[in-house]
């Protein structure tokens, strides 16, 4: 299968187009774009400060998720796998080529959740929230887009007047907002001794 071919297939199964136009969509991608200003500005406030490197990061993938909040780009995805498997003739054993992608997908959503925990190292009070805030992001994006059947039952009831499927995703959003807005509010964030205890 050439590309053009594979792209012709792609777009048969899937379009460009806004995927959540409701209020509570877009509600929701202002949510990632104010919590990716909100990233950048506590990475600049960090300059020379452990913990730099992971406001940065998150402040990329709070980005890219605002994006594919609308695009539904893993839609894309899906639909190239199905179109592959059909061209090269192992549409029957799809089930075990999806298993190993979405393996692959969670092990490196942990590798990259590990290692942006572990620059903060020390500092990891100051950040406690925003960890928890992406870990829950992170842990709902990947469920959603494995569709597990349960689970899109569960997120497509309503609650106090909105679906669950906005209230979890904001959750986590909510408490990255906290956090950097508490650090941007301090004079500075303090080193892991203090000048005083340093000095006794």
């Amino acid at each position: 299968m050439t590309v053009s071919e594979l792209q012709g297939c792609v777009l048969q199964r899937w379009s460009p187009q806004i995927g959540d136009p409701g209020l509570t969509g877009w509600l929701t991608v202002l949510a990632y774009a104010a919590c990716t200003l909100l990233a950048l500005a506590v990475w600049r406030r960090l300059k020379g400060q452990r913990g730099r490197a992971f406001w940065v990061v998150l402040s990329l993938l709070l980005a890219a998720l605002a994006v594919n909040k609308q695009l539904d780009l893993q839609s894309a995805v899906t639909a190239a796998g199905k179109c592959l498997a059909r061209a090269q003739g192992w549409y029957d054993q799809r089930r075990v080529m999806q298993v190993l992608f979405i393996g692959a997908v969670v092990a490196a959503a942990l590798v990259l959740l590990v290692s942006m925990t572990a620059s903060l190292w020390g500092r990891l009070r100051y950040n406690l929230m925003a960890a928890i805030g992406l870990t829950l992001v992170l842990c709902f994006v990947l469920v959603r887009a494995l569709s597990f059947h349960h689970f899109d039952r569960l997120i497509g009831t309503t609650n106090f007047g909105v679906t669950n499927n906005f209230l979890f995703e904001n959750a986590g959003l909510v408490l990255i907002a906290v956090n950097a807005t508490w650090l941007l509010a301090r004079k500075r964030v303090p080193s892991r001794r203090s000048p005083a205890a340093r000095a006794g």
